[in-house]
């Protein structure tokens, strides 16, 4: 077999990344790695038959879990076609209530409306029968005038037609008092809204929807376990106690930048990244030759990895973090923080960041806090080597 990379024959193994390698992958990209071994003696101490049945195990696992899937998505769409129901159900309800209340205050309005107009009418209708019995009375006092002086002595004619005159003098101060009576005024019935209307209309048509219909997942219960993650077909190289490990010297590399260094990290590709104390970002090659200088403003001091084309580093002069693409050259996402932050750290798509001696904080690629770790330090956290792997720092 031969690698799809650089057309050379597999004979090599790389257990940190449990890869077959050419000479050529071994070099330029495990060349880091500890116990590379040949090709031929992995695959001489693996059993191939339990290998087969281990493989063919996990797909039946994995046809399992597609099965589980289905089943449950299946229940999933009849649950959320039942909560449809339910929520137009809401909805319904909402509109009943709503509607019992106008219905309940156009009623009341009603019946106050009746009781008013029937006061107000009772009163008119009473002015009217008073004013028919004065009418009748003045209309009798006015066939009485033409008979007071007839067949009568002169003296009875003036006391009959002075008795009328007096009785048209109080009916003249009845007409007059009737100008100030305020059951001459004509009278209406009308409505004045109340304020309160116009402010619900208007919230109303302001009013987009009766509620928010969103989509709430949950995580649903996969065992996910299969003879890959149980355990690797080929034994992972020995785990070293730090404070058992001798370190080699294996390169030193003359870099000649005059300036005192806050920070440096080796990239994937093997150059190199130096960070001058609180100003510029320098790239390097392997052999730390300068290639150039980072066009990134202010004054930088931590740098970390992210992938193979971002790298982030700390400003804390300005309490913030840089996304920087090295491949486009320019700064794609500012991360702002409350505090200046000093160490960086990178694993499995988190952050992790040192304010100076009291908190290191373990942040998403947003900025999002996940972990806040409050520490006693007599120096500050310039420098953080971060592994998520059971939270350790």
């Amino acid at each position: 077999m031969e690698c799809d990379k650089h057309n050379q024959p597999l004979h090599l193994y790389c257990p940190s990344h449990l890869m077959p390698s050419c000479d050529e992958c071994i070099s330029t990209s495990h060349s880091k790695c500890t116990g590379i071994t040949s090709l031929a003696s992995v695959v001489e101490k693996i059993k191939i038959e339990k290998s087969k049945m281990t493989v063919e195990t996990d797909i039946n696992y994995f046809l399992s879990i597609l099965d589980q899937l289905v089943t449950s998505k299946s229940k999933n769409i009849k649950t959320g076609e039942n909560h449809c129901i339910g929520i137009q159900k809401s909805i319904n309800e909402i509109r009943k209530k709503i509607n019992k209340h106008l219905d309940r205050l156009e009623e009341t309005l009603s019946q106050e409306t009746d009781i008013i107009w029937n006061q107000e009418k009772s009163k008119a209708t009473d002015f009217i029968s008073e004013i028919e019995g004065k009418r009748e009375n003045w209309k009798n006092m006015k066939e009485h005038l033409q008979t007071v002086t007839s067949n009568i002595s002169k003296l009875q004619s003036f006391l009959g037609v002075h008795q009328i005159e007096q009785q048209v003098h109080q009916c003249q101060r009845y007409i007059e008092n009737l100008k100030d009576d305020e059951r001459t005024k004509e009278v209406d019935i009308k409505m004045k809204q109340n304020d309160e209307i116009e402010k619900i209309l208007s919230k109303l048509v302001s009013l987009e929807s009766l509620g928010e219909v969103m989509i709430v997942k949950t995580e649903i219960n996969l065992n996910r376990e299969t003879s890959l993650r149980r355990k690797a077909q080929v034994k992972s190289q020995e785990q070293f106690n730090i404070n058992n490990m001798t370190m080699n010297i294996e390169t030193k590399i003359e870099t000649n930048l005059k300036k005192h260094i806050s920070d440096m990290i080796c990239l994937m590709d093997g150059r190199v990244i130096v960070v001058e104390n609180c100003d510029k970002v320098n790239l390097l090659s392997s052999d730390g030759k300068l290639q150039k200088h980072l066009p990134l403003p202010g004054a930088a001091y931590n740098v970390t990895q992210i992938n193979q084309d971002n790298i982030a580093i700390t400003y804390p002069g300005e309490s913030a973090i840089k996304i920087f693409n090295m491949e486009n050259e320019r700064v794609t996402k500012v991360i702002k923080l409350e505090k200046a932050c000093y160490g960086l750290s990178f694993s499995n798509n988190s952050l992790a960041v040192g304010f100076r001696k009291e908190e290191i904080r373990i942040i998403d690629l947003e900025g999002n806090t996940l972990k806040s770790i409050q520490v006693q330090s007599k120096s500050y956290l310039f420098y953080l080597v971060y592994c998520d792997k059971e939270s350790n720092l």
